[in-house]
């Protein structure tokens, strides 16, 4: 490539506390509730309403600060930021700006390429909006503001221009989610809003160490969103700058419909949000035995639990990964691998990350919801690892588990789907098999022996399947070769 992206970006996740930032409300789900049921003065804006700092708000800050290797301030400062719009009802958001919660993280994300370190430049708190909902039609055409949303905490983490590929910034904000999830301070649900990502692009020649004009990309609320995003961007700085055009700095926003950016403002219409210190609030003070208390309490992180997959159970790193970084599973996968009687760990790990995650994926279930627990999909892994069924019926017989919740063991038993493994029923129904097809004998004793194959699916097919496929192979050799030698 002649020129090199040069991305960073800015996460806002929504923190999972019982009430508002602010003020007792309670944190309601947005997508289920109706409009304005949990508001009050204080998140509503009046004049001569006073905030109060959640604890626990400040508390998860510290958590995840501590998960990214911040320096976390003794003492930081809230502020307001004015701007004016609809869904701001006091006209201001209360927010941190020169004296952040943390500073100077890192977090260092797995790629194709190795691993590769990212500066965290700070995390900071700070209150949601509202939620404006716009009607247009033949005859209407207004706004609704929902206030639920209002005064929700939220977490800003920030990063510095460290990413320069799309398999980079996935990685970061993939791992970045698996932490704040593992953590248990965000749901991390996009689809609920719970994280929205903010990327700031700008791109320069291959070798240069001069950075490249930036725009920023507004409210990328998904993976998807966020990658075609920034691969739109990427395309549209190389094209003006190859035409002798220059990047203009601007705000951005992503048209999904059109799979575009669009211009919001420019450097010039942006905003001079007059930062100035919050008076109806106090410094934030972070003692040290709070944070010290907060860190003994910290859960096994995902790299640390990733090592240990690998090391402890012989793990692939990309299995070892996947159930690391998904909530919830990698303690089921323990809890099977203990549970195994005969089958490997390895085994347990390839199930859980192939044939679960592929039926999880499409049925929008999550791993803490399903039927089967681990202890029963162990059940299942041995059968198949003891010959009892092969691994084919146990796909199907893991599959109707999913769906009834029954045991592998009264599945296989009430269908009647255990293996035949005795020699004399398989080898009548290798007889049968060849008997009822002379002209494919004909063409294998002509030399197209690769029909031995068809005559292995043949008789498994008569077989239901399931006959021991080692078994009738063996036979189904025996009885070629005898016909063979008699011609």
């Amino acid at each position: 490539m002649k020129y090199e992206p040069v991305i960073g970006l800015e996460v806002h996740a929504e923190l999972a506390t019982a009430s508002k930032m602010f003020c007792a409300c309670p944190v309601v789900d947005t997508t289920q509730s109706s409009p304005n049921i949990s508001v009050c003065p204080v998140c509503a804006g009046l004049p001569g309403s006073l905030p109060v700092l959640n604890c626990m708000a400040v508390e998860y800050g510290v958590r995840a600060a501590l998960a990214l290797e911040c320096e976390v301030q003794e003492t930081s400062i809230f502020s307001r930021k004015n701007y004016f719009y609809p869904d701001l009802p006091k006209g201001y958001q209360i927010s941190q700006y020169e004296d952040p919660l943390a500073i100077n993280g890192r977090l260092i994300v797995d790629t194709s390429q190795g691993e590769h370190l990212i500066r965290i430049r700070r995390v900071h708190l700070e209150e949601d909006t509202g939620k404006l909902t716009h009607v247009h039609g033949i005859n209407e055409d207004y706004s609704l503001v929902d206030l639920n949303r209002a005064g929700v905490p939220l977490l800003e983490i920030v990063s510095e221009p460290d990413m320069h590929s799309l398999e980079e910034v996935r990685a970061y904000a993939t791992t970045l989610r698996a932490i704040l999830r593992e953590l248990g301070i965000s749901s991390g649900d996009m689809e609920k809003g719970a994280i929205r990502f903010e990327a700031n692009v700008s791109i320069r020649l291959q070798g240069s160490n001069t950075l490249g004009t930036r725009v920023e990309i507004k409210n990328l609320n998904s993976f998807r969103a966020m990658e075609r995003g920034i691969a739109y961007e990427l395309e549209r700085q190389a094209a003006l700058l190859d035409r002798g055009d220059r990047v203009v700095q601007e705000t951005l926003g992503w048209n999904e419909t059109e799979q575009a950016t669009y211009s919001q403002r420019s450097k010039e219409e942006a905003h001079d949000y007059r930062y100035f210190p919050e008076p109806d609030l106090p410094p934030l003070v972070v003692n040290v035995d709070w944070i010290e208390r907060i860190r003994n309490e910290m859960p096994e992180l995902p790299r640390a639990k990733t090592i240990r997959l690998q090391t402890h159970y012989g793990l692939q790193k990309t299995e070892a990964v996947k159930l690391s970084h998904e909530c919830g599973t990698s303690a089921y996968f323990e809890t099977c691998a203990q549970a195994l009687k005969t089958a490997s760990p390895k085994t347990a790990a390839a199930w859980i990350t192939g044939e679960l995650f592929a039926w999880l994926n499409q049925t929008g279930t999550s791993i803490n919801r399903i039927k089967v627990n681990p202890k029963n999909l162990a059940e299942l892994l041995d059968l198949v690892h003891q010959g009892t069924i092969n691994q084919n019926t146990g796909k199907a017989v893991l599959v109707e588990m999913l769906e009834t919740g029954n045991s592998a063991e009264k599945i296989v038993r009430s269908r009647g789907l255990a293996q035949i493994f005795d020699e004399s029923s398989i080898a009548s129904i290798v007889s049968k098999v060849i008997a009822a097809h002379p002209e494919e004998m004909a063409s294998f004793l002509a030399g197209k022996e690769t029909l031995s194959n068809w005559f292995f699916g043949q008789a498994m097919k008569s077989a239901g399947g399931k006959a021991n496929p080692s078994v009738l192979k063996t036979e189904l050799e025996k009885q070629l070769e005898q016909i063979k030698i008699a011609k």
